[in-house]
This record gives structure tokens, sequence and C-alpha cells, in this order.
């Protein structure tokens, strides 16, 4: 796997999208909130700083699920049968997407806030 070319690499990459778009619920919802986001910060125009906080946190939450979904492929098929360290780990990259998520709401309604004027625009 080591050393191809950047076509090749990101073929790959598109691919981990596609799995994860496929088999979990969940990052197709993200990818929903995801492009509402587009739309409203479209709409909204907030300051471009706002407006990056809210890209780079949304962006967080689909590498979040994409991490969880890759370490849930590896562990099930290393170690099909339940573990509770297995499922500590399981746990714990679901608990950094839900991190991630409420950041990325609470950047939001910042971002809402400070573009209807509710807030002073820093």
């Amino acid at each position: 796997m080591k050393n191809q070319s950047f076509a090749r690499r990101l073929t790959h990459a598109a691919g981990g999208v596609r799995t994860a778009f496929r088999s979990e619920a969940s990052f197709r919802t993200q990818l929903l909130l995801a492009g509402a986001a587009a739309v409203a910060l479209a709409l909204l125009r907030p300051p471009l700083v706002w407006a990056a906080l809210c890209i780079v946190s949304g962006g967080a939450v689909l590498a979040a699920e994409l991490l969880n979904t890759a370490l849930e492929h590896l562990a099930d098929r290393l170690h099909p049968e339940q573990h509770p360290t297995i499922q500590a780990a399981k746990d714990c990259a679901a608990a950094a997407v839900l991190v991630a998520s409420m950041a990325a709401v609470l950047i939001g309604l910042l971002t809402l806030a400070v573009s209807l004027h509710l807030l002073d625009r820093a």
C-alpha cells in the first residue's frame, strides 16, 4: 500500500467515504446536516471567521465519524465476539463523535446568533 500514486490514494479515501455512507446511518445524517449548514451559511453570510469555524467543526464531526467507523470495522473483523475492552474502545470512539458534534452545534448556534445580530459581531 505504501508509495502509491496520489490518484490511487485518493481512490482508497473515496472508497472509505462510500463505505461509511453505505454502512452508517449516522454518517448519512451528518452529511445531510453539513449540507443544511452550508445552505444556512450561504443564506446568512456570517463573518468569515464564523463561517470557517462552522466548516472546520463540521469537517471534524465527519472525520471523527469516519475514524469511528474504521475502528468498528477493524475491531469487528479482528475480534467478532463481545469483549469489554473492545466495547470500551468503540464507546470511546463514539464519544469522540458526540463531543465533536456538540461542539459543532454550539459553534452553529453562536454563528446563528452573530448573523442575526443577537451577539456583538466579534
